[in-house]
């Protein structure tokens, strides 16, 4: 291998554009539910509520069960987290297997036209089920794109240390995709009164979901142009390509590795659905001037102060402001300071991206790379949401918060990236997708995200309880990263590769 890294052509440079592009809006897409979960699940129970009364229970206990942390809302919220991460990790495993056999780019595009399709009609939702079901293709759509951008990326730049560069760049724009939705949501509840009314309303979390469909244009335009993984064409056209098994991940030579990439790549997850990705449930304003109110004081104290103001700004006109356009603007006013908070994360995570793709290139050892993100975070991300357990009622607490989880972004989305760079080095080309698919959708989108579902059920209570939420998500998160630092020290160290053959798969 030479000193010195070829330049890129244009075409490879048009390529890290659009991997950019792709990884910023699987993020984008994903992120979306923890942002509006809370508002869309009151938007739609309402018709369930009024089912309940109807059928004989009080308003006070039928509201109640569809409040956040009562029994209905919990059990949607949980399903709304895990069915679609259940549905995303089986038919991305099934993604990968079709990577590996039809070629990276056809499936790389039927994906695309799928979560943006998807991404469209869950705003136009009328129901719960409904809103799950259009989830369930994002989450599909969003865990066959990943793993085949991955593949695809690692095969067509095949000098090593530009390979690490590439993946680890392109990756950081994952970030950006975190930070987008969090614009889009704030734009959303801004201007939301502004917006068409869907189905009657002015919800901004149904036009946060529409705006899903609007990064999937440029790739599905350019896309279906770009080349063609040249390694794993060479081999199709030659007919030595072998048939992907899923069997083979679990061979005697490759069996440690799958389970341990499995395994530890879950805990990365775990860190994030358990706690981080509850904050805007635990932040967020509820059940405002009732003795059930929740959340944190400052933005409590903003949704009220926009109520107040539509309030008067109504009474100046002579006009009467009805109670479920109160809901609207408060909720809209809470989603819009939550999202704030958001983008403290995502510009954490960002950086975190960042500072890996400096690293991967510069330290040696896998392990070692990894544990400079793993292990701080195993102490840090439990404190931390411990913490904001307590401060909820202190309002002059949120700069803190919002520094907090800028730290808490930066070492666990790191970790996410290490395993774009780490993956295609374990895997032969042939099982690549496969081998990927499985680590990350089984690994990451089945067993990582069912810390969410753990951390709602073990949180469930009669009334709203943000700390509950906080102090148990920071124990489940806890518990995922200690199971994920025991495992890493046998993780499998990739040896050195060359680049003429970009096939190293030996591991030790």
């Amino acid at each position: 291998m030479s000193a010195t890294l070829p330049p890129l052509t244009r075409t490879q440079w048009l390529i890290c554009v659009i991997a950019s592009i792709g990884f910023a809006f699987d993020i984008y897409e994903l992120l979306m539910l923890p942002l509006i979960i809370k508002p869309a699940l009151a938007a739609l129970s309402e018709p369930l509520v009024r089912e309940m009364i109807a059928g004989g229970t009080s308003p006070a206990e039928a509201a109640a069960s569809w409040a956040p942390g009562g029994k209905n809302y919990i059990n949607w919220a949980r399903t709304l987290f895990f069915i679609p991460a259940l549905a995303g990790g089986v038919f991305g495993l099934l993604g990968g297997y079709l990577t590996d056999r039809l070629g990276r780019r056809r499936v790389l595009t039927f994906s695309i036209l799928l979560y943006a399709f998807a991404a469209c009609a869950a705003g136009y939702s009328t129901t719960l089920w409904q809103l799950l079901f259009f989830r369930c293709l994002v989450f599909i759509g969003v865990c066959v794109e990943f793993v085949a951008a991955v593949a695809w990326l690692a095969e067509l730049f095949k000098n090593p240390v530009q390979r690490e560069k590439v993946l680890g760049y392109t990756q950081a724009f994952s970030s950006l995709g975190g930070l987008l939705v969090a614009g889009a949501n704030v734009m959303a509840a801004k201007w939301a009164l502004e917006l068409p009314a869907i189905h009657g309303g002015h919800e901004a979390w149904r036009y946060t979901l529409i705006s899903g469909v609007l990064p999937a244009l440029p790739l599905l335009l350019i896309r279906p142009f770009l080349p063609e993984s040249p390694d794993w064409a060479a081999k199709k056209a030659a007919g030595t390509l072998r048939r992907p098994r899923i069997s083979e991940l679990f061979a005697p030579e490759l069996r440690a590795t799958t389970i341990l990439t499995t395994l530890v790549f879950a805990a990365s997850y775990g860190l994030a659905f358990g706690a981080i990705q509850q904050l805007p449930q635990i932040l967020g304003a509820q059940k405002l001037n009732t003795p059930q109110q929740a959340g944190h004081a400052a933005i409590i104290t903003e949704a009220k102060t926009a109520v107040g103001k539509a309030v008067v700004e109504a009474k100046s006109k002579g006009q009467e402001l009805p109670d479920g356009k109160k809901r609207q603007i408060g909720g809209n006013a809470s989603d819009q300071a939550v999202a704030q908070v958001t983008f403290w994360q995502e510009i954490g995570g960002m950086m975190g991206r960042i500072a890996l793709a400096l690293l991967a290139v510069a330290v040696v050892s896998r392990r070692s790379l990894f544990r400079l993100f793993q292990i701080p975070s195993l102490f840090f991300v439990p404190f931390l949401f411990w913490w904001i357990s307590g401060e909820l009622n202190n309002a002059d607490s949120l700069i803190w918060v919002k520094i907090g989880i800028f730290v808490a972004g930066f070492l666990v989305v790191g970790q996410f990236s290490f395993w774009g760079n780490y993956i295609p080095l374990v895997f032969p080309l042939h099982l690549r997708g496969t081998g990927e698919s499985f680590a990350a959708n089984i690994g990451g989108r089945v067993i990582g995200t069912a810390a969410a579902w753990i951390t709602l059920t073990l949180a469930a209570s009669d009334k709203p309880d943000p700390a509950r939420i906080a102090i148990v998500g920071a124990c489940v998160a806890g518990a995922y990263a200690l199971v994920g630092a025991a495992l890493t020290q046998f993780l499998p160290e990739p040896k050195p590769e060359t680049e003429e053959t970009n096939e190293p798969y030996s591991i030790s």
